[in-house]
């Protein structure tokens, strides 16, 4: 089975008990009454699947986890310092993952039925978006075990793995699990421009980049958008920064090597993408599922840290969009490139704003000038 794993592109293949995470009903109702799911409902509405495999499919006896590297070629930190750029996630630089392999789970699943001629077996293929715990599975199969921030590091492949599983109604042999490497190490939670971790192996999403950029909805709250850069969708700082990434590989399948019109695209040409330009260039990418007003709020905000006033154009023209949250973020954009008496002359054109959370916005901003 590993042997065809590899075949089809997956660069870890091991296998854990459905019983194998007892420790994670208890830690996800810890997460979930703290709060630090943020707007993340779907999570709270599938916990008792998400925390035991058993509870999603009765019947699965064995987990086949599959892991598939995805390492960048150069580190993503690096384009932070371009404020023109636009910085996108290394995960979602290429094609849809949950797409590739989802196919090749699918390849693999239709594998395992035929090898294991039994009328009576039945196989399931998970990844990403179903109520499956990938990771604290991923390391009760041996992948790799959760770092401090809470994602998989293999010895092999660093921070840069997508996860699936295969259920299986077989009873197969379980693998070991691997230990905790990361001992004193705090790299990644140091890394983090936003401390989203209270404390190592706790994430508090609300306080994430990717968070903000990708599942919030409505403008991102002020404390976090300075820190925010030119992040305009998701954040690799954690992963980045963990040393057992000296042992990465870069990713060997091409449908995860980066698009080059996605490396440092301009922040001024992602401004002009109307809905359609904006569905045709991400088009077979994961950023497409936000949709073109959070993505465009996520622009302005990335256009405020520019302190670039080539870029002011861009902002006084989303002052009238048709989303509030993105007319919030481009006056904070605006206020950010204007001088006082400028936008004090600009909040006066747009008086008659009547949406709460971009009023505030305008208040601020003038409450700012004052200060």
């Amino acid at each position: 089975m590993r042997a065809r794993a590899a075949e089809l592109g997956f660069d870890a293949c091991r296998i854990a008990k459905p019983d194998a995470i007892p420790q994670a009903p208890q830690r996800l109702r810890e997460w979930l009454e703290s709060g630090a799911h943020g707007g993340m409902d779907w999570m709270a509405e599938t916990e008792d699947r998400r925390a035991d495999p058993r509870v999603l499919w009765a019947d699965v006896k064995s987990i086949v986890m599959l892991g598939m590297n995805y390492g960048p070629d150069e580190d993503p930190r690096a384009l932070l310092a371009q404020k023109t750029k636009g910085t996108i996630s290394v995960y979602a630089r290429h094609r849809d993952y949950h797409d590739l392999i989802k196919g090749r789970l699918k390849m693999l699943a239709s594998w395992i039925a035929g090898e294991a001629k039994d009328d009576g077996l039945a196989l399931k293929v998970f990844v990403d978006t179903a109520p499956v715990m990938e990771k604290p599975l991923a390391a009760a199969a041996g992948i790799g075990w959760q770092g401090k921030h809470t994602n998989v590091v293999s010895r092999d492949f660093g921070s840069w793995l997508f996860l699936g599983s295969i259920f299986v109604t077989l009873d197969l042999p379980a693998d070991e699990a691997e230990i905790d490497h990361c001992g004193s190490c705090r790299a990644c939670l140091d890394a983090c421009p936003t401390q989203a971790f209270p404390e190592p192996y706790r994430l508090d999403a609300r306080r994430c980049i990717s968070y903000l950029t990708i599942e919030h909805h409505g403008p991102i709250p002020d404390e976090f958008r300075a820190a925010m850069g030119n992040r305009i969708y998701g954040c690799d700082d954690c992963l980045a920064a963990c040393p057992w990434n000296k042992f990465a590989q870069m990713a060997r399948e091409a449908k995860l090597q980066a698009r080059d019109d996605l490396r440092a695209p301009d922040l001024d040409f992602l401004c002009t993408l109307d809905d359609a330009g904006f569905r045709a260039f991400f088009s077979g990418s994961p950023i497409k599922r936000i949709g073109v007003a959070r993505f465009r709020r996520n622009l302005m905000v990335a256009v405020g840290n520019s302190r670039d006033t080539e870029l002011l154009p861009r902002a006084i023209e989303n002052l009238a969009h048709e989303d509030p949250q993105v007319r919030a973020m481009a006056v904070w954009a605006a206020r950010r490139l204007l001088d006082d008496e400028s936008f004090s002359a600009l909040a006066q054109e747009h008086a008659g704003e009547k949406d709460g959370d971009v009023k505030s916005e305008w208040q601020a901003g003038l409450t700012e000038m004052q200060a």
